[in-house]
């Protein structure tokens, strides 16, 4: 899927502007539900026990994170800080209340038809990628620990 391609992408961006390597061990591939979530998560425990935070490219996969981090014996965000993505419902029930990714929802359905529009209407455009921003919403699954 080309959205999570981009949010690994993301995730290894900011490593790197972060001054951070980008460290393979630290990453397991799953897809976009809370089922892959929880089966992503043990792979990354099995891995690296040492682990202290997570982004996960979707919230239902955070929550399914979060689930087996709780069966681990492991605190969010006390022992692991979470940040999902879509900020979709689940992010503001789980508990802790997840920190997540806001896309802007209405804007990429607006920018979907507009182009939509152009293309019925023959207008000759080359193809183009849209970006639009998103928005951290913070919630109690990272916050601020003290470092050890």
């Amino acid at each position: 899927m080309v959205a999570a391609q981009d949010r690994l992408g993301g995730y290894r961006d900011a490593l790197v502007q972060a001054g951070l390597g980008v460290d393979p061990t630290l990453e397991a591939i799953a897809d976009f539900t809370q089922d892959g979530g929880a089966a992503a998560m043990r792979r990354l425990l099995a891995a690296r026990s040492d682990i202290d935070a997570v982004f996960a490219a979707s919230d239902l996969m955070a929550a399914g994170a979060m689930s087996v981090l709780d069966a681990a014996g492991r605190r969010v965000p006390e022992d692991v800080a979470i940040i999902g993505y879509d900020d979709s419902p689940v992010a503001a029930t789980a508990r802790p209340p997840l920190t997540s990714v806001r896309q802007p929802i209405e804007e990429m359905g607006q920018e979907a038809a507009r182009l939509l529009v152009e293309l019925v209407e023959g207008a000759d455009r080359a193809p183009r990628r849209v970006i639009l921003s998103t928005k951290l919403i913070r919630r109690a699954s990272s916050a601020r620990r003290a470092m050890p």
